[in-house]
């Protein structure tokens, strides 16, 4: 009797955690989505709802011609909305995710499409952390290259 106990408690508190991480990684992919979304409808306050800076918070981007520059995180939550993207849109995939608890390490493709109609395609690895039960990001790495 004790071992069937044992047994369905494991197998429910396994489907819990199943389901907590599906959870996590849908609110995970959809504040990426408004992040992008955000910064190209130069939304500044949307935009810094999305982000948590922290003592240890780095933006890095690295472009297809060999620049690299470490972007004040502060950029993330105090823009002027006439520095931010100039519309467009923007596709990601390929999301991979670690989650741990309040922690993710997530990486993902990510094609930006300028009005112009003109595609910047990176790789982007984003770093976030669970406030007050929500999903914030912290950091992130955003790597662009060529395609040709």
């Amino acid at each position: 009797m004790k071992f069937k106990l044992f047994i369905t408690l494991a197998l429910l508190n396994a489907f819990i955690a199943f389901a907590q991480k599906e959870k996590d990684q849908e609110q995970i992919k959809k504040l990426l989505e408004r992040e992008s979304s955000t910064w190209r409808l130069q939304d500044a306050k949307g935009h810094a709802e999305c982000w948590y800076i922290q003592p240890y918070s780095r933006i890095l981007v690295s472009t297809a011609d060999g620049q690299t520059y470490d972007v004040p995180p502060s950029a993330m939550t105090a823009t002027d909305p006439q520095k931010m993207g100039n519309g467009g849109s923007a596709v990601n995939s390929n999301y991979k995710m670690n989650i741990q608890k309040q922690t993710a390490w997530v990486s993902h493709d990510e094609i930006s499409i300028g009005i112009d109609g003109k595609k910047t395609y990176s790789y982007e690895i984003r770093l976030l952390e669970k406030i007050k039960k929500k999903w914030k990001l912290v950091g992130q790495s955003i790597h662009i290259y060529k395609t040709e």
